[in-house]
């Protein structure tokens, strides 16, 4: 009895540490914000040269219907055998484009359509000191 009870305990404090599987939509958002990480890094470490001059800006909203027209340019890009970590988020922008494409396709809502939005980055606002 006192060995079943302990297993009990034990299966219930397994199952209480383990945290609900990601839906398709958090997997999405958890990898676009990644994704535009990223190629924010890049842009700061990769000298411009041919290889980054090819590449579209990638500043992913996945409410934005344009993101699926976004993530195929970056895809169609050429590669850049110079640079492993271009070829890793080229990775990376593949498969969020799968997940979106055929795992999720009916679970996201795009909200805009607006593909200006995803050619310019969006700097969060810094606060402004109140002066008296």
């Amino acid at each position: 009895m006192k060995l079943f009870l302990s297993s009990l305990v034990l299966s219930l404090l397994i199952l209480s540490t383990r945290s609900a599987p990601l839906t398709c939509y958090s997997r999405v958002l958890a990898l676009s914000k990644e994704i535009t990480e990223s190629f924010e890094k890049l842009e700061k470490t990769i000298p411009s040269g041919p290889c980054m001059d090819l590449l579209p800006a990638l500043y992913l909203d996945v409410h934005n219907s344009c993101v699926m027209t976004k993530l195929r340019e970056f895809i169609s890009t050429p590669n850049c055998g110079r640079f492993p970590r271009v070829t890793a988020l080229k990775k990376k922008v593949r498969n969020l484009y799968t997940i979106m494409n055929s795992v999720c396709k009916r679970d996201l809502v795009f909200f805009t359509d607006d593909c200006a939005a995803l050619e310019r980055h969006k700097p969060t606002p810094t606060p402004t000191p109140v002066s008296e």
